[in-house]
């Protein structure tokens, strides 16, 4: 079981309206998507794009409902821009989190990225990164940590498919290659849907947990990851496929991920993130269908 008093229970936005395809959830308003995910239990949320940007209002409607915001998208050009720009909108970000309260920024390396093109995500079009674009990025990433620091919070890395650093090797790469306070992000959907493995979930979770500082519990339909690799689909095709779901409806045991947090006295948020359509997955039929997993299987 996991200790209450240091895990957090939190909830993406992206069940209610998605960022990457406005069309899926565009009925679903910000006010909606917010209470449902209080009446479901969760207490903490990442932004959506619907969610206003003045933190005072932003703040004042969570506290209404018992949340806060927990993390934020941030994306990062360092294999492709120059470094100051992505550095900039850093801080940007970063204050407007610590107004909110958040302890933590997740970043995602969008260089060359394909996962918002209409290209196979399994195809040749991925992203590998030269020795030059790694450093560019743990370089890069180094500062952020640093920067992060200097406001008590944490900067981590969300790998994700069709991204350069979606693969076991390409993530160990990236960790070998960072600071101490440059901190990973943990998807239990990412890495399955990259590896088709529950070993490589568990392997991920296992080598890392010291330096992770937030973690998301997403489930994969394996039927959906072999569909689409054979017809060649892209990611946003296989989200529209219907390839992720809540933890508890697809494939993914989390029954390790659960035991390593608790042997290692993980603290901070574990986060329920299921980017579907939800005019086919009603999103707070299914936050309660995640909650009601979470509490049976570690008691919070």
């Amino acid at each position: 079981m996991l200790d209450n008093k240091k895990i957090k229970l939190g909830i993406a936005p992206i069940g209610w309206t998605n960022d990457d395809l406005p069309e899926l959830g565009g009925e679903n308003t910000f006010e909606q998507c917010i209470s449902e995910m209080a009446l479901a239990g969760f207490t903490g949320t990442e932004i959506g794009n619907k969610y206003p940007k003045d933190p005072e209002i932003l703040k004042h409607a969570l506290e209404l409902r018992g949340m806060e915001v927990c993390n934020c998208w941030f994306s990062t050009f360092f294999t492709t821009k120059p470094e100051e720009e992505t550095i900039e909108a850093f801080k940007a970000q970063l204050d407007f989190l610590h107004k909110m309260g958040a302890k933590v920024i997740g970043c995602s390396e969008q260089g060359r990225g394909i996962q918002g093109q209409a290209l196979p995500i399994f195809g040749k079009d991925k992203p590998v990164f030269t020795k030059e674009e790694w450093k560019k990025l743990c370089d890069g990433m180094n500062k952020l940590g640093k920067i992060a620091e200097e406001k008590g919070m944490k900067c981590s890395l969300h790998h994700h498919m069709g991204t350069g650093i979606q693969t076991p090797e390409e993530i160990d790469v990236f960790m070998e290659g960072t600071n101490e306070n440059v901190y990973l992000l943990f998807d239990s959907g990412h890495i399955y849907f990259s590896e088709g493995t529950q070993e490589a979930v568990d392997a991920l979770i296992e080598k890392y947990i010291h330096r992770i500082a937030h973690i998301h519990l997403k489930d994969v339909r394996k039927v959906k990851r072999d569909e689409t690799i054979q017809n060649n689909m892209s990611f946003l095709d296989a989200v529209k496929n219907g390839t992720f779901t809540v933890p508890g409806d697809g494939d993914v045991s989390f029954d390790h991920i659960f035991e390593v947090m608790s042997q290692n006295n993980y603290t901070g948020y574990m986060l329920v993130e299921a980017e579907q359509d939800p005019a086919k997955a009603n999103p707070f039929e299914y936050a309660l269908k995640a909650r009601s997993f979470i509490r049976e299987k570690t008691g919070i």
